[in-house]
């Protein structure tokens, strides 16, 4: 009774190679959150297969499994300085700084962009690299973080804008870039160290590859005739044909997809079919309703779950 992450072992080892050689020199993996649906652990020890020097953190809360062997870059600003120096913590504001008073560590500037997140704008940034050093901290990189909105020569543009602000020597972090788009940065501006996060494009492919499936178990059918009341809150079943309870729910991520159409909003597909949900999921189990007539799954039979793994939880992970 499993939500079911299957890899496809050597594709997608392959494919975290090839985008590794796309982007060449200056690849910084990005392993955060729920390790991308692997689990963090799993990414790490690709990480440390693949010899990188460095891996990116979503918070200091992910410094603890991050293998000796690398460098964190903890991408999250924390307001509470952690025990080690080993980490490379994000600033981007002046209280991020004085968060680290008596820290005497690496620093990564964030560099406002037009996702508006932190990050320090332009006519700041002297003093807030001034204020970093009088502190006793060592500026490691400039980063900014590119919106997935538009494209690489609008992403390109927001670059060339902030390189006149940004001082010689020290290196330059961006994101959302293609490989072919960071080879051309890299190659138009040779003066200058770059370095690039990437995450979803090395793990999952973008758009996500066919190495990576997700489903889920039905355990337990019975037939059902319009209008019967079903689901925790009794919701009217619009349609006869078989109820099916399938092993997923929110413990496990899985959510209602956001679509305006309520029968589009089901994350669940059998025989290339969308299964109409009939409530919405709850913790472990979902239920959803097959017409009469059409394909169904039966008990112990797999549905096939439509969910971004950055935010599923399966049960098990199994390599194929």
């Amino acid at each position: 009774m499993t939500v079911r992450l299957t890899i496809h072992r050597d594709a997608w080892l392959a494919h975290v190679r090839q985008t590794a050689n796309a982007y060449g020199h200056g690849l910084v993996p990005v392993v955060k959150g729920n390790g991308y649906g692997f689990g963090r652990g799993v990414l790490h020890e690709v990480v440390r297969d693949h010899g990188a020097a460095r891996v990116c953190v979503g918070n200091v809360h992910e410094l603890h499994d991050v293998p000796l062997a690398s460098t964190p870059v903890v991408l999250t600003p924390t307001l509470a300085a952690p025990t080690s120096t080993r980490p490379v913590l994000t600033v981007g504001h002046v209280q991020h700084i004085d968060a680290l008073a008596g820290w005497p560590g690496r620093v990564m500037v964030k560099l406002a962009s037009s996702m508006q997140r932190y990050g320090v704008p332009p006519g700041e940034l002297p003093a807030l690299v001034a204020r970093a050093r009088d502190a006793g901290l060592t500026i490691d990189a400039f980063a900014l973080h590119l919106p997935l909105a538009g494209d690489d020569q609008q992403r390109l543009a927001e670059i060339d804008a902030w390189l006149p602000h940004l001082e010689p020597g020290v290196p330059v972090w961006v994101s959302h870039l293609s490989p072919a788009s960071f080879q051309s940065l890299r190659a138009q501006h040779p003066d200058r160290e770059w370095g690039i996060r990437v995450g979803t494009a090395l793990w999952h492919g973008m758009p996500k590859g066919p190495f990576l499936q997700l489903s889920a178990e039905v355990v337990h059918t019975r037939p059902v005739h319009s209008g019967a009341v079903a689901g925790y809150r009794h919701v009217a079943v619009p349609i006869a044909g078989t109820l099916v309870a399938i092993a997923a729910g929110t413990a496990a991520g899985v959510t209602p997809l956001d679509h305006a159409d309520p029968a589009q909003r089901s994350p669940f597909h059998f025989a290339r079919r969308r299964l109409l949900l009939v409530e919405p999921p709850h913790m472990h189990t979902s239920l959803v309703v097959v017409p009469a007539g059409d394909p169904c799954p039966a008990i112990g039979d797999r549905v096939d779950v439509q969910r971004p793994l950055t935010s599923t939880f399966a049960d098990e992970l199994v390599w194929a």
